[in-house]
């Protein structure tokens, strides 16, 4: 892999993943584009009640919202318009988001671009350049959380309108929070709780409960997928590493060799789950990574959450209120019935 960093007009930092095994690609494109310095200001707020924080990010609303692919934000620049990555051509490129929800010592906020091809999926992705994303996920995973008042790192992709994504380009994003996030918070309570009463790490006891079980949904030699016994969503699948480590940063090269495929996988079950006559089906896929700095980071377990918010065919599973009002999540398909479901699509 190579990592080339560079700046754009306004002074954000782009960098350019290359799979180039002799370092022959150069990546000098300017960026020409009359650009004002980002001032965008986000604020973290503390609720006292549910001890939880809130960013206030007000500048977020004039952010662009579902442009037409020949003004695309995210694809390559031409002579007719100058995106937010100068060069022609790139395979994956990370930058920090003109329109952040966490700015200067409040965190940082990356977008992540998967392709230059405006009408490709992750999924639409070979095992090279899925290992390349991968690769630079882990990159940004280090270096962000070496940084003074990075608390936690966060990789993830919202696909489709459904999710609310503004952009359809395929593309992630990378949030640096300065705190802990609230679920990483409770399942480090709970794995402490855990270990306490029973002397037991509480993600090795989910995975060896749900490896034995009927829910498992794919399994290779160094990733497991299955359906969560509590699934909160119709179509939920977590994905772990066989041996726990607490990020992306501490996956061995056999782990890292296998991820492609097993994730391409994944992914490509999820568009076949409602058939071929449905638009592509909404996800969001979340890394879930240990505290930079926490007294019980070494009991955490990196995994991917994947779920969608369709429920059926032409039918959505909205937050009603019992999930958005009180966190009470109730899901209209059963975990076995979901687990059964990804299996038979599987490729053949």
């Amino acid at each position: 892999m190579k990592k080339t960093v560079t700046r754009l007009a306004d002074g954000r930092e782009l960098i350019y993943f290359d799979v180039d095994a002799d370092g022959a690609t150069v990546r000098d494109a300017v960026d020409r584009r009359p650009l004002e310095p980002v001032t965008s200001a986000s604020e973290i707020r503390h609720d006292p009640l549910l001890d939880e924080n809130v960013a206030i990010a007000s500048h977020r609303q004039g952010r662009i919202h579902h442009p037409p692919a020949d003004t695309c934000p995210l694809c390559p620049s031409t002579d007719d318009w100058r995106s937010e990555i100068p060069a022609g051509s790139y395979e994956v490129v990370v930058f920090e988001n003109r329109f952040p929800s966490l700015s200067g010592a409040d965190g940082r906020c990356e977008v992540v671009c998967f392709t230059s091809d405006h009408h490709a999926s992750f999924a639409d992705l070979d095992e090279e350049r899925a290992a390349l994303v991968l690769a630079a996920w882990t990159d940004r995973t280090a270096e962000l959380s070496a940084r003074d008042g990075v608390a936690q790192v966060y990789c993830f992709e919202n696909r489709g309108a459904e999710i609310g994504v503004t952009l359809a380009h395929p593309h992630g994003q990378i949030y640096a929070f300065p705190f802990a996030t609230p679920r990483t918070a409770t399942m480090l309570r709970n794995a402490a709780a855990h270990r306490a009463r029973t002397g037991r790490n509480l993600f090795d006891d989910v995975l060896e409960r749900e490896r034995a079980g009927e829910r498992v949904v794919l399994e290779g030699e160094h990733w497991v997928a299955f359906v969560p016994y509590a699934a909160r969503w119709p179509y939920e699948v977590h994905l772990y590493p066989t041996r726990r480590v607490t990020d992306l940063t501490r996956l061995d090269e056999a782990a890292r060799e296998e991820f492609p495929r097993i994730y391409l996988e994944l992914l490509r079950r999820f568009d076949r789950l409602f058939g071929t006559d449905q638009p592509p089906t909404p996800y969001i896929a979340a890394w879930h990574q240990a505290p930079a700095a926490h007294p019980e980071r070494e009991a955490f377990a990196l995994h991917l959450e994947l779920f969608t918010v369709r429920r059926a065919s032409g039918k959505l599973k909205y937050l009603a209120g019992t999930e958005s009002g009180m966190g009470a999540f109730m899901n209209d398909v059963s975990p076995e019935s979901a687990a059964d479901r990804l299996r038979e699509v599987a490729s053949s």
